[in-house]
């Protein structure tokens, strides 16, 4: 058996209020093998997108990692020194951001931001840096990529932007890619080539993917695995067929009969009733016990991981045995 990619255990990131201690991700473990995609799943303000910063090593004060093990290619990432991080950002490890003017510079034309981007990692020439730069933008669909390369990023529309932010991500063929929602504000035409491309990446190359939305569609499609999270939590994992046409946990349950594609015409939508607890006062127990209509007396302990199928982790007293019609 080879190590993974990246293996997460117990990782922890909290945040120093004046109010108190937030724990935006507190005990969450998981791994990511080469060539696959994990799919990281929850509502908003469940803990998503800090793991995929804790990961980067981009949580600044008052943020800070409080425990656990981020190890990438078998290599320790907690704790290492910001030089040997930054070697490793945008060349073994990239992330894909959400807002896209949090990757492209205003004043810069985007041939420069993405030709720096190759030589801060290695040293080529001029003319194969521009032709690397071109490619990528061929690939994630920008039309005559020759002529985009000597634009501004406010020459290009919010989506046009986003496809620019991807390519970059894609230029050293890292190991590890984390997205967050990048394709929230593309047509769907763009989204599903943008899909396929870095699905192809990651089969040829070998590059494991970290995919985190809220959209059940895109991981459905897209993920080998699914990690569903919630309040700083992990609830459920397991391979992507098992989790959403076999959910365990009730959230998870929550979530899938929520999506309106799974209802007849006039059948109303399944909701979770309530909303998510601030992570600063969070309940005792399970945290989703007060939304949860099957919780009872044993939820107001913390309910232990367990692994009731091979390849499944839970965290629930009382799990689902079927999907309701």
């Amino acid at each position: 058996m080879t190590e993974p990619t990246l293996s997460v255990t117990d990782l922890r990131t909290w945040f120093d209020t004046r109010v108190g201690m937030l724990k935006a991700v507190d005990g969450v473990s998981f791994a990511v093998d080469k060539g696959r995609i994990l799919g990281l799943v929850g509502e908003s303000g469940s803990g998503k997108s800090v793991t995929g910063f804790s990961i980067m090593g981009l949580v600044d004060p008052p943020g800070r990692i409080a425990g656990g093990s981020i190890r990438f290619n078998g290599r320790e990432l907690v704790g290492l020194p910001d030089e040997e991080m930054r070697a490793l950002r945008g060349s073994r490890i990239a992330m894909i951001f959400q807002d896209p003017m949090m990757t492209l510079n205003p004043v810069l034309r985007v041939e420069t931001q993405m030709t720096e981007a190759i030589f801060a990692h290695e040293k080529v020439t001029e003319a194969e840096a521009k032709r690397r730069a071109r490619d990528a933008l061929g690939q994630v669909g920008i039309p005559s990529p020759e002529e985009r390369l000597k634009a501004y990023p406010h020459q290009f529309s919010g989506g046009m932007r986003q496809r620019v932010a991807i390519a970059i991500a894609l230029l050293n063929k890292p190991d590890l890619i984390i997205a967050d929602e990048p394709t929230t504000a593309l047509d769907v035409t763009i989204q599903g080539q943008i899909l396929y491309e870095v699905q192809k990446l990651c089969r040829q190359t070998g590059t494991a993917l970290i995919w985190i939305t809220h959209d059940l569609s895109v991981v459905a499609s897209l993920a080998d695995e699914i990690c569903v999270m919630y309040a700083g939590r992990m609830v459920e994992q397991g391979s992507v067929d098992d989790v959403l046409d076999r959910p365990m946990h009730h959230y998870t349950l929550g979530l899938i009969g929520s999506v309106p594609s799974r209802h007849r015409k006039g059948q109303p939508l399944v909701q979770i009733p309530g909303v998510m607890p601030s992570l600063l006062k969070l309940p005792g127990g399970c945290s989703f016990r007060l939304r949860c209509t099957r919780a009872d007396a044993a939820c107001t302990e913390e309910p232990p991981e367990t692994s009731p199928a091979p390849g499944r982790k839970l965290r629930c007293f009382h799990p689902a045995t079927a999907v309701p019609a």
